[in-house]
């Protein structure tokens, strides 16, 4: 339609042309143009063009618009092929607002590239649907910017990095207030999206974005030097409604760092930050992130002293390990892991390596969880490891082996059901832990939390809410 309307104006500015000549004896006297029809404001180039022409005594134009350098164009985005696991029951993510401000629409990488130089504080680059291949890295380095997919859906706009020169593909350096949706990013054998920490980067939303085979996280926040660290760290971020998933489980030749000596090919994992401070991880979908022996690290990790972070309201399905608030490994500036954060209504289905993990935290709460892997191999559906001092578990459904705990620190246990409820939950093999009638030892059982007035599906809690993440709505 738009080149259409260009089409049309450009024939009523030779017919200008032409009118204008009426009634002289001009020989054919031709002006050569060399413009495209790529952008609207061209057609107002070609119209001064044609004026002053014919002020001058010219009574035709030929344009080439663009073809004169067709093999010199960059080709448009081609579609990319994707087939993302989806169920009717996985969070839906409602559309964004439509963007204000400078706004960059491209359709290729040529364009993409530019367009990140370009762009000023405020601005929108729009995505046209395509195949968007890589040749190397693009970062995002200025405030309050989002990169977004035009046509909000997300397996539509693939960002590929398959034939990319680095190990990274989406950078986000020293900045804030920056929103990317509505896209997919793929095939990177090291990080998806790198959050560049040490150079203050705060207030990121990561939307609706698809994470497909990243070989190392797909989020990854860097560590941040000691030197100003509390001004610097990653401070309110939010990855809201993305899915995370991989085709299958982490191989050597993914990534060459990835080796028998070191990780065994098992260093992947979804998203994986240190030092956050009041980040929000919810309404995500993580799964198959597995390593090569099924040792991956969390979908969800957070460590190096993270802060009033909340993880709620997210799918985690065949992953090795589901939500880690915390590590083994302890550097010596590190005291706890995790501080005063919060696990709550989210659905795990068979992370054999351990469905909610703490470790080295303080004053965090794992609340009305439902996790399900009856046959679990090492029983580590909520496993305690090391200090945590001042944990609350409490009204989580475990369908399967009862909590571990390994940790000597005081921790507060309240109403938690540890039983086989395969037959209870409306889907299990599949991942879906929403509750059914036959779940009576769920049903009206939980204690009434302050910090849980609504389920994994946003529904209010009543005075007597059901354990796990689930709540029952007849």
């Amino acid at each position: 339609m738009a080149n259409a309307i260009k089409c049309l104006i450009l024939t009523l500015l030779l017919t200008f042309l032409s009118s204008l000549s009426q009634g002289k004896d001009y020989p054919y006297r031709w002006v050569y143009v060399s413009r495209s029809l790529h952008r609207d404001s061209y057609v107002a180039d070609i119209k001064g063009i044609v004026k002053t022409a014919s002020e001058h005594g010219l009574n035709g134009m030929v344009l080439a618009a663009g073809l004169d350098r067709l093999d010199r164009q960059p080709q448009p985005a081609q579609s990319g092929l994707i087939n993302p696991p989806s169920q009717s029951w996985f969070p839906k993510a409602p559309a964004l607002p439509m963007p204000q401000g400078q706004t960059i629409e491209v359709s290729n990488v040529q364009e993409l590239i530019g367009a990140l130089e370009q762009i000023r504080p405020g601005g929108t680059i729009l995505l046209a649907d395509g195949h968007y291949m890589l040749p190397h890295f693009i970062e995002i380095k200025t405030d309050n910017v989002s990169l977004r997919g035009a046509s909000g859906h997300r397996r539509r706009v693939v960002i590929d990095g398959a034939k990319s020169r680095d190990g990274e593909l989406v950078w986000i350096t020293g900045c804030s207030g920056v929103t990317i949706a509505d896209l997919t990013i793929q095939n990177i054998k090291w990080n998806g999206f790198k959050i560049n920490s040490q150079t203050g980067v705060h207030n990121l939303t990561i939307y609706n974005c698809i994470i497909h085979n990243i070989w190392q996280r797909g989020v990854k926040g860097v560590k941040v030097p000691e030197k100003n660290r509390e001004t610097i760290r990653p401070k309110n971020c939010r990855i809201q409604h993305c899915l995370f998933y991989n085709d299958r489980p982490k191989r050597f030749s993914d990534d060459e760092t990835d080796t028998a000596e070191t990780f065994n090919g098992n260093y992947i994992g979804g998203i994986d930050v240190m030092y956050a401070k009041g980040w929000t991880i919810s309404d995500n979908v993580f799964i198959g992130i597995n390593g090569r022996t099924r040792e991956a690290r969390g979908a969800v990790f957070l460590w190096h002293d993270s802060q009033n972070c909340v993880v709620e309201r997210n799918i985690i399905i065949d992953c090795d390990a589901g939500i880690c608030l915390g590590n083994p490994h302890r550097p010596k500036d590190i005291r706890d892991h995790c501080v005063q954060c919060i696990a709550r209504n989210n659905f795990i289905t068979r992370a054999t390596e351990g469905g909610i993990v703490p470790v080295y935290t303080k004053d965090c709460k794992i609340l009305n969880n439902t996790i399900h892997e009856p046959d679990s191999r090492l029983g580590r559906l909520i496993r305690l490891v090391f200090d945590n001092d001042g944990l609350l578990v409490a009204n989580n459904l475990l369908s399967g082996p009862t909590i571990r705990n390994e940790s000597e620190s005081k921790i507060k246990f309240l109403n938690n059901l540890a039983k086989d409820l395969t037959a209870a939950l409306a889907g299990p093999s599949q991942g879906n832990l929403h509750l059914t009638t036959r779940a009576a030892e769920a049903i009206n059982k939980a204690e009434p939390l302050l910090d849980v007035s609504n389920d994994i599906d946003r529904e209010s809690r009543g005075a007597k809410p059901d354990i796990g993440a689930d709540e029952l709505i007849n």
